[in-house]
């Protein structure tokens, strides 16, 4: 089992732009290695980190900003709940399709143990969604969006983060290549991860291609950085029409 009680809670922030995809390709090489393993899951840990709210993290403060703290910075919660154009979704949705996805994929797949969520997550967080949301209509995008508690969805956002900094700090060298199983990629669907819907159960067949070290290359890293640089999209536009209502209305 690897010792990650060095960088425990250590926070680096990056600028995406220009620092995300070297880390990015140098975990994708750290991980085909053997020998450099343990360099391999730091940098994954670390990478994971800034994709998730600083709060997450177990540093003391003052904690160094992350990506997703940029995200939630100045936003209200009505702000979750915007679809600026037919070609957007809302952040809250965003925010949730990497968090199930995270959650789905970790613990079912590579760690083969329960989920965080659960009927009692499901209760607190007022939806009855299971799954990553990937074939929801906007007008369902937008009712989820409304209904989901911010608080305790946070919350769940930074318990699944939390656990999955505990799973990668059990990985071994031989773990890396694993492949899963059909019958814990089969756990997803009874669960409830994803629907019957082509637009969703597509992701069967594509975690079912990955291993262990794609997961960690994509899911938990590269993936929630394309939805957080979305969100962040998305905040501008909302910010850019807010002040256009307010010149409307002062004027």
């Amino acid at each position: 089992m690897l010792n990650c009680t060095a960088d425990r809670g250590i926070l680096i922030m990056y600028k995406p732009a220009t620092d995300w995809n070297p880390k990015q390709a140098l975990l994708k090489d750290l991980l085909k290695k053997q020998d450099k393993f343990q360099d391999a899951i730091h940098l994954c840990r670390e990478m994971h980190r800034f994709v998730h709210l600083s709060s997450m993290s177990s540093a003391p403060p003052p904690k160094t900003a992350t990506l997703e703290d940029e995200v939630w910075d100045g936003l209200t919660d009505g702000d979750l709940t915007v679809m600026p154009t037919k070609k957007d979704v809302t952040i809250a949705w965003n925010l949730w399709h990497i968090t199930r996805i995270e959650d789905l994929t970790m613990n079912i797949l590579v760690r083969n143990t329960a989920q965080i969520l659960d009927d009692a997550w499901l209760k607190k967080l007022n939806v009855a969604i299971k799954d990553t949301g990937n074939a929801m209509t906007d007008e369902e995008i937008i009712d989820f969006s409304s209904l989901l508690d911010i608080e305790e969805f946070r919350n769940y956002r930074n318990k699944v983060g939390e656990q999955t900094q505990q799973i990668l700090c059990t990985l071994t060298p031989e773990d890396i290549k694993r492949k899963f199983s059909p019958e814990s990629l089969d756990r997803i669907r009874k669960e409830g991860g994803v629907t019957s819907h082509p637009d969703s159960i597509w992701l069967l067949d594509f975690w079912g291609r990955k291993d262990v070290a794609g997961i960690l290359q994509m899911p938990i890293t590269r993936h929630q950085v394309v939805h957080l640089n979305d969100s962040l999209k998305i905040k501008e536009k909302i910010k850019k029409r807010k002040k256009m209502d307010e010149k409307i209305t002062s004027g």
